[in-house]
Order: C-alpha cells, then structure tokens, then sequence
C-alpha cells in the first residue's frame, strides 16, 4: 500500500495552483496515493476552462497536462463541498467527472496516516 501524501489549495492565485499540480504530479509520480483538496478560495482551478486560461507561465510545465497527468494515475482530487454555496460552484462545471465533492471531515478521514502534506 502505497503513502499518502496530502496537497491543499486554499487561493484563487496562480501563484497556489501551479504548486499544487507540480508537487501533486510529482508525488504520482514517486508512487504515493496523492490527495488534493482544492478549498472554497480555490474552486475555480477545478472548472472547465479555468487553467487554461493560465496558458504555460513562462518556465513552468502545461497546468492543464499536470491536471491532466493527475487524473490518469487516478489521483483523487476533491473539491470542498463549501464551494458550491459559497462560490457559487455548480458541479456540472468541474472539469472533470472524477473530481469528488466532499465535506472537509470526510476529507480528513481518508487521509488519515499521510506521510506528508502540502498546503498553497
């Protein structure tokens, strides 16, 4: 079984998402079960069309390959449930199907034991 390693996006800054996908994808790809929690602040870089709208920042790798990348390895990646409300957030805006709405309790329990955690 694999470790766990926690990443949490709470800004509406690029500054926090290309982190995120960088330190994410990286952990897939050393073999960890990657969690990534994108909170209420930052429930935009989870809808359609939104990191694309970063382009590639000069220097960095394709935020949406990243995602993208993040998604084939089956890494679980979580929207707080607060979102919806809050941002107005409708869930049939995600970029993808495969992202999870849940509470943040629910989100704590399935990471319980991680090795790591990362928070942007």
């Amino acid at each position: 079984m694999a470790e766990k390693m926690v990443v949490v996006c709470n800004t509406a800054e690029s500054t926090s998402v290309m982190p995120t996908l960088i330190f994410s994808t990286s952990g897939a790809a050393l073999d960890y079960e990657v969690h990534v929690f994108f909170g209420p602040a930052a429930a935009k870089w989870v809808l359609k069309g939104e990191l694309e709208k970063l382009g590639t920042p000069k220097g960095m790798p394709n935020p949406v390959e990243l995602f993208n990348t993040l998604m084939e390895f089956g890494e679980k990646i979580v929207l707080c449930e607060l979102a919806l409300e809050n941002q107005g957030v409708d869930p049939k805006d995600l970029r993808d199907e495969r992202i999870k709405i849940e509470k943040v309790p629910t989100f704590l329990l399935d990471v319980d034991g991680a090795v790591q955690t990362y928070v942007f």
